[in-house]
């Protein structure tokens, strides 16, 4: 709780220098909206070789989630804004795989592994009004690892054999760095849409061994008030 208190000032003292120095408004607001997570890097394009050499019989995927959150939009000049936030937000990757077998196939053999990684998003964006709601966002994102765990399922003819988690937090980078951009539109009552894109910067594993980082895309609703 303390590094997430530190984080939280670092946001804040970012930005309120200009707060009161703005004749439009500042306004609060929640967002929330879905995820597809994946890893990107030399560890994944080394997985992808396995699965190609196994002939389809594994396949990457990403993970489906969701984010949730609030945000503050801080008028600077006409068309211009900036947004700190504050998110839990569900990140991490998936593996399919089956057996290469025609009896293995018959029984529909399946193995699932997912990575279920969560995370409170820190994000400062800069927001730009091209046109009458319609904006541009992008800026850099800090976020906290709250729990890593790996789900293994497995099973035949549809029924469940195999299902446990494990906790996997122990080796991995507890700050993430990253950057985050895309496009959304504000309607004149404060309700919102947006599409966007987190580009992570900093291995996920504390030894930075692996060479992989979180990819995230992310499809929102939120009312700002």
């Amino acid at each position: 709780m303390k590094k997430i208190a530190i984080l939280i000032a670092l946001v804040l003292g970012f930005t309120a220098p200009d707060v009161f120095a703005q004749q439009q408004p500042v306004r609060f607001g929640i967002k929330a909206g879905l995820n597809l997570a994946n890893w990107q890097g030399e560890s994944v394009k080394s997985a992808n070789n396995l699965m190609d050499f196994t002939n389809g019989a594994v396949s990457q995927q990403m993970r489906e989630g969701f984010h949730a959150g609030a945000f503050v939009s801080i008028p600077i000049a006409p068309g211009f804004e900036i947004e700190p936030g504050l998110q839990y937000s569900q990140k991490g990757t998936r593996l399919t795989g089956t057996l290469p077998f025609e009896m293995a196939d018959r029984l529909n053999v399946r193995a699932t592994v997912t990575n279920k990684a969560e995370y409170l998003d820190l994000p400062v964006l800069a927001k730009v009004y091209v046109g009458e709601g319609f904006h541009l966002f992008a800026g850099p994102q800090v976020s906290y690892l709250l729990s890593n765990k790996i789900q293994v399922r497995a099973g035949a003819l549809g029924i469940n054999v195999l299902n446990q988690e494990w906790d996997m937090k122990s080796g991995m980078r507890e700050i993430d760095f990253a950057m985050t951009g895309g496009v959304g539109y504000r309607f004149s009552n404060g309700f919102n849409m947006s599409a966007g894109y987190d580009f992570g910067l900093s291995p996920i594993d504390n030894a930075a061994a692996f060479k992989t980082y979180n990819s995230v895309i992310k499809a929102s609703i939120g009312f700002a008030f």
